[in-house]
């Protein structure tokens, strides 16, 4: 689940922002059914950081109040812009997450997925596709004429050499099939896949009838189902815990 994402004081309460605030509301998330927890550490400005004295404390108390699911943070631009910098943030973490985001529509994505891959955790490869949560097969965001690699492009053409540890991550701007149905011939690592906003929950819905893994959180929405303003991560967990009860119930009762 996305804990917080690129949220700010501004989009409400339900976001946590605080290292208390996020130990809590991530303690609850787990409660209600999360299986992992990504995190984007801020420092006590609200600032996204990868500095290890952000990273490391944060990940110390989660795990230390009891959050026992695997921890992701994001390894992207809002928290470094340069891509020497984030390989640097990363090289230098005292403590590590069990996985990190990277974003393959990103500048040095390939090379920020390898080190941290070298230090021994695991990469979310997050490849948009769909309007304007990407450019498609092939095609690079905003050059309009597909003279650049699009992010699966990249994602494809980075030799993947530890399936194990590697997850493909696509962004949805719509619960389009026929684009899930592409994702077939790809590489042989898990997928999941997710949207924002007006998108989340259709999205959502689709990775549950493809098999495929899912997520939600107050990084990626803010409301629920039936359009309430959601309070919590965890409101949101135990709703797309009961989408995927549902789906299954619907499943097993169909053979």
């Amino acid at each position: 689940m996305s804990l917080n994402g690129a949220r700010g004081a501004v989009d409400g309460g339900a976001v946590p922002l605080s290292p208390p605030d996020v130990v809590e509301s991530a303690l609850a998330a787990v409660a209600a059914g999360a299986g992992e927890v990504l995190v984007h550490p801020r420092t006590p400005c609200g600032r996204e950081s990868l500095s290890p004295r952000v990273v490391g404390p944060l990940l110390e108390a989660m795990r230390g109040t009891g959050v026992s699911v695997p921890l992701s943070v994001s390894a992207g631009i809002g928290a470094e812009p340069d891509p020497a910098g984030r390989l640097e943030r990363i090289r230098s973490w005292t403590v590590l997450p069990d996985r990190a985001v990277v974003h393959f529509a990103e500048p040095g994505a390939e090379e920020l997925a390898q080190a941290l891959l070298a230090r021994g955790v695991a990469v979310d490869a997050v490849v948009p596709l769909g309007g304007k949560a990407g450019a498609g097969w092939g095609v690079a965001p905003g050059t309009g004429t597909g003279s650049e690699p699009g992010p699966l492009t990249r994602f494809l053409a980075w030799p993947v050499r530890d399936p194990a540890r590697i997850r493909l991550v696509v962004e949805l701007a719509a619960a389009d099939p026929a684009l899930v149905a592409g994702l077939r011939w790809l590489p042989p690592v898990p997928l999941l896949l997710f949207g924002r906003e007006a998108a989340a929950w259709p999205v959502l819905r689709l990775a549950v009838r493809c098999g495929a893994g899912a997520r939600t959180g107050v990084g990626d929405v803010l409301h629920l189902p039936d359009g309430r303003p959601a309070r919590s991560n965890a409101e949101l967990v135990a709703a797309a815990r009961e989408i995927a009860g549902s789906a299954t119930a619907v499943t097993t009762g169909s053979r």
